[in-house]
């Protein structure tokens, strides 16, 4: 609070990750996030919470009062063949349930320069977080390069 950031993101780690493997369950932690949630929004920061893409997680995010979900892509940068087709299907009817009760949506997790094209395509869709890949695509590249060929793969699927 002291530092007052443009928005927080909260995210559920567990010690022994090496990386986030699902969604927060907002279910079952209401009480507990809605204060914390408040404490955020009275000093006018928005919160975002990062949730698997699941309608009953979309409707305790609003009834928590987030402002943003950030959609767990995990799923669907892993899948394969039909599998990834159904996540991407869920992330899109996420979005747009969202969007319904007033959320702003954002996503990551997984998304790379072979995937991202799809999500960024979903309507209603925010920002997309992919810092892993354009980091290491940076290493090879330059930061510039990296960012440059990320953003080109977006907006041409726009």
């Amino acid at each position: 609070l002291d530092v007052l950031p443009g928005m927080v993101t909260i995210v559920p780690e567990k010690r022994e990750e090496r990386t986030t493997e699902g969604g927060l369950q907002v279910s079952g932690k209401e009480r507990e996030l809605a204060k914390i949630i408040e404490t955020f929004r009275d000093n006018n920061t928005p919160v975002s919470l990062f949730i698997d893409p699941d309608l009953q997680e979309v409707k305790a995010a609003k009834r928590v009062g987030a402002d943003i979900i950030e959609l767990h892509t995990g799923y669907y940068a892993n899948a394969q063949g039909k599998a990834r087709f159904d996540e991407l299907e869920k992330l899109r009817d996420m979005t747009l349930a969202a969007n319904k009760i007033g959320l702003h949506v954002n996503a990551g997790h997984g998304l790379n320069y072979q995937n991202v094209r799809e999500v960024s395509r979903i309507q209603f869709m925010g920002e997309l977080n992919i810092g892993h890949s354009i980091v290491s695509r940076a290493a090879l590249v330059g930061l510039d390069s990296a960012v440059k060929k990320m953003l080109e793969l977006i907006k041409r699927s726009a």
